[in-house]
């Protein structure tokens, strides 16, 4: 059905809608990540290289998580496009590089580590472009519906990533899948997703920085070095969950020997962040700290900290989801406590999951806009919530079945109703929360404010997984699902400086 005249011309191109650029966007940033935990794990295993060697993946991951420190230097060179189309030519790069050689990161090499190394780091900056290029496209009113389309084009390139797993297998053979194939039909993705890129809308102009403001930030910092203890501290905490794994690696036995401890893997770290973030608060306040906040470095963290209540809002990040966070590290190990096999686990979690996921993330983006962002956080936290206690019920209902029996069709309808309920409500949540932390940016330092708090968030998901595998162990899975609804309220206390700060004019 055509459109009449009128409204067909003044209804603008697709290309030249702002949510068709968000979704080649977060495509285009959901793709690498797909790739780091589908594409190299499955490909490194079946070529012989050792569960705990797959493992030290991880520790590469760590980009994603300290991306802010250099989040800085793409903010101050602009050009965000150049930067998105830049990492995507050098992570194809990486893949037909190693599509030449599949066979070397099995053959104890050290060339291709540093290859993958190289790919998260070029994936962390796309990811910092990206998120900065969509703060300054979008005005505060779109971050609702941008953040729907954000959610569901992101797990699209994930899902596009386990895509490279399907043609390995039909182009080789089930002993033998092409692994240069698939590096290769990902690196041709990702080279025209650098095209594409390049033709995105020019950001809003900005003046640049005043010259030689590195040089007195410099300065300053030689004054307070309580700016660098308080980073250190910061970063320590991000750091942490990777001293596990580097102590079984380096076989510290001092480490080891706390390491599985509660103080070790979840106090202390939280104890490092915010004790860096309260020094970071404390000297934002200080009378020197004016010079800090011209720096490209530090400017944007004086301006964050600088905030009455960002303390409060600090903990709030770390606090909305995580018993969202807690509970979904434990779902899969759930299924399969169950007695549910991989075909049905795949059919119904993961793509019937993706799909409401997404769904999800439509529909909280949609209220957001019409509710506002304080809204929709409270509201759409609380069905996210919720959802928790439908699993806590499912697994109080269903009873383990014995490996090879086929579950009982009331247990299947049981999980798989917690299953949607989960997916649905969780991009609701997600949807919310995105959109409140791009409200309380501020456009004028958004790639460097968005990389840092995006940090704080990874971090906090990271540690509620952990603190699920150990509820599970001594709860069982009832009592532990039907705790974290619980873990769901202590960020509920923190709404009134929410509020407060979504008010602040340097937020919107």
């Amino acid at each position: 059905m055509s459109l009449p005249p009128a409204e067909a011309a003044v209804r603008p191109a697709l290309h030249r809608r702002p949510l068709f650029w968000v979704a080649l966007l977060y495509f285009s940033e959901g793709l690498p990540l797909g790739l780091f935990y589908d594409l190299f794990p499955v490909h490194m295993r079946q070529t012989g290289v050792s569960p705990a060697d797959i493992g030290l993946l991880s520790l590469l991951g760590l980009a994603w998580t300290v991306k802010f420190l250099w989040a800085p230097v793409v903010e101050a060179w602009r050009g965000h496009q150049r930067w998105m189309a830049g990492a995507n030519l050098g992570m194809a790069g990486v893949l037909t590089t190693l599509a030449m050689a599949p066979e070397a990161l099995a053959a104890g090499q050290t060339w291709p580590w540093v290859l993958l190394a190289a790919f998260t780091v070029l994936s962390a900056t796309n990811d910092i472009a990206t998120d900065g290029y969509t703060i300054e496209a979008l005005s505060k009113d779109q971050y609702g519906m941008a953040n729907g389309v954000r959610i569901g084009f992101y797990r699209v390139g994930m899902l596009a990533a386990g895509g490279t797993l399907v043609a390995a297998s039909w182009l080789g053979t089930r002993e033998a899948p092409n692994w240069s194939a698939a590096y290769l039909l990902a690196a041709v993705v990702m080279v025209c997703n650098a095209g594409a890129i390049l033709m995105a809308p020019a950001l809003p102009w900005r003046p640049r920085q005043a010259s030689g403001a590195a040089g007195r930030e410099w300065q300053a910092l030689r004054q307070q070095p309580i700016w660098l203890v308080a980073l250190g501290l910061f970063v320590a905490g991000l750091l942490w969950p990777v001293l596990g794994p580097v102590a079984k690696a380096l076989q510290w036995q001092a480490v080891l020997e706390v390491s599985g401890t509660w103080w070790f893997k979840g106090m202390v770290p939280v104890a490092f962040m915010m004790g860096g973030a309260g020094l970071m608060v404390a000297a934002a306040r200080l009378p020197g700290a004016r010079h800090m906040a011209e720096g490209p470095v530090f400017g944007a963290w004086v301006e964050l900290l600088a905030r009455p209540g960002m303390l409060a809002v600090l903990a709030f990040i770390l606090l909305f989801k995580l018993g969202d966070a807690a509970m979904g590290f434990m779902v899969k190990p759930f299924w399969v406590d169950a007695g549910f096999t991989p075909a049905q686990i795949g059919l119904v979690s993961v793509n019937v999951g993706l799909g409401l996921s997404i769904a999800g993330g439509l529909v909280g983006g949609w209220y957001v806009d019409r509710a506002g962002i304080f809204k929709g956080l409270w509201v759409l936290g609380l069905a996210q919530a919720l959802s928790n206690l439908g699993y806590a019920l499912a697994a109080w209902y269903v009873e383990p079945t014995a490996a090879g029996m086929q579950v009982s069709i009331h247990y299947q309808a049981a999980v798989y109703a917690a299953s949607g309920l989960e997916s649905f409500t969780g991009g609701l949540g997600t949807g919310a929360f995105l959109a409140f932390l791009m409200g309380i940016t501020s456009k004028a330092r958004a790639t460097t404010e968005y990389a840092i708090l995006s940090s704080i968030f990874a971090f906090s998901r990271a540690v509620a997984g952990w603190a699920g595998g150990l509820g599970v162990q001594e709860m069982g899975y009832a009592a532990f699902f039907f705790l974290t609804f619980w873990l769901s309220f202590p960020a509920y206390l923190l709404l009134p400086a929410v509020r407060r700060m979504l008010g602040e004019p340097s937020a919107r």
